[in-house]
């Protein structure tokens, strides 16, 4: 499912980089703290797959989605803005397909797949049917991802995995909270210390981190901003340098 930040287009480079890297030979675990619409987590194989956000809603729809949910073809702007009124609420487990509903909304139903950030439209295109399709042709591909709603850091973690973030990037537009950057690799660098490969997209990262792919994207922003050319960048840090210069 295409969502705001999507790696959908650049997702097989980045898992081709990640697979070549030596340190991930024997490993059996993938885990992606950042899950988002699982666009580059649907692409990952022989791995246990572990995927995670902090939208309840959007883990719902997956889960879902695993049991055979069907989401809605058609939502009108009354049940868009209906819907995101709900995703202000706290839910109980009795309305799991409520949850899952308003995950697919928010995001199937959204300009540029961002969190309820305007309705979409445009012509005679239904951009609910659209991404009705592209969630259902994923069924197959995510049916045996274990998803978590967990924080970043609070997520349970394998020894010995191969980490992929790609969080809320640095200077641009929020996603759906705040989020504290340097905390964020403070604890990749924890991840590292602790024996895992970690990699990173983002379009910068602190000293330490290198660069080991990149490549310039067009990007959709959002309903004011229109559309924006930037360079994805992919960073990972070694476990022994880590060390040298803590």
């Amino acid at each position: 499912m295409k969502y705001q930040g999507s790696k959908n287009r650049i997702a097989k480079d980045i898992i081709k980089v990640i697979e070549a890297d030596q340190r991930t030979e024997k490993i059996i675990t993938w885990v992606e703290p950042f899950v988002g619409g699982c666009n580059m987590i649907d692409k990952v194989k022989n791995f246990y797959r572990i995927g995670s956000d902090i939208n309840p809603y959007l883990i719902e729809m997956f889960r879902a989605l695993q049991k055979c949910w069907i989401p809605p073809e058609n939502v009108d702007e009354a049940a868009y803005k209906l819907a995101k009124e709900n995703s202000k609420l706290t839910f109980k487990t009795s309305v799991q397909t409520m949850m899952a509903e308003i995950g697919f909304i928010g995001v199937g139903c959204s300009f540029a797949g961002k969190w309820f950030g305007g309705y979409a439209r445009g012509g005679t295109r239904n951009y609910c049917r659209e991404s009705r399709e592209n969630l259902l042709k994923q069924r197959e591909k995510i049916i045996s991802v274990n998803f978590q709603c967990e924080p970043y850091d609070k997520l349970d973690i394998p020894p010995n995995s191969i980490i992929y973030c790609d969080p809320p990037y640095q200077g641009t537009t929020k996603y759906r909270d705040s989020f504290n950057h340097k905390r964020f690799w403070e604890w990749c660098d924890s991840m590292v210390n602790e024996g895992h490969v970690v990699y990173v997209s983002e379009y910068q990262a602190p000293e330490g981190w290198f660069s080991v792919w990149q490549k310039e994207i067009v990007s959709g922003l959002d309903l004011n901003t229109g559309n924006k050319k930037a360079v994805e960048k992919l960073f990972t840090k070694y476990k022994k340098l880590w060390k040298e210069q803590s």
